[in-house]
């Protein structure tokens, strides 16, 4: 099977927060694939609506046998298994997603060079560039890549 590289966002605000990123890399590691690297963790501000709670933020590298689909799946299991739970009232609009507090997000940044837009799964992750507590802790890792 082809290997790919795919590079996920994690960020908990609830809870023991460094313990939430550390199961996550964890079950990353056993259910997605290797993780090769692992960001410096970063605490920030909440990103999109009010909270008192502030975000440990970090970035992994992983190599997968995966498609992005199915790294999708897997990385929405992790959230459930650590007791993230989303909204279940609806946002105005799709591109008005809703924001909370939440023990861990995992989110695909960038899954080889590919593109992917469907309606649940954008690849590259359409926000992180926006984003401070994704590009620091991106640029990170990839920086000891080169």
């Amino acid at each position: 099977m082809t290997e790919h590289r795919v590079y996920l966002g994690l960020g908990s605000n609830l809870g023991d927060r460094r313990k939430n990123i550390s199961r996550a890399v964890e079950l990353i590691g056993r259910r997605v694939g290797a993780v090769l690297r692992q960001s410096t963790l970063i605490e920030t501000e909440p990103w999109g609506f009010e909270s008192e709670n502030r975000f440990l933020n970090g970035v992994v590298l992983c190599k997968t046998e995966l498609s992005p689909r199915e790294v999708l799946e897997e990385t929405q299991l992790i959230e459930r298994v650590l007791w993230r739970t989303r909204k279940t009232f609806i946002p105005p609009a799709p591109e008005a997603p809703i924001y909370a507090d939440r023990t861990i997000d995992i989110d695909i940044l960038l899954y080889d060079d590919l593109t992917v837009d469907e309606p649940d799964l954008k690849i590259p992750h359409p926000l992180m560039a926006q984003r401070d507590f994704v590009m620091i802790p991106l640029a990170e890792i990839q920086a000891e890549e080169e």
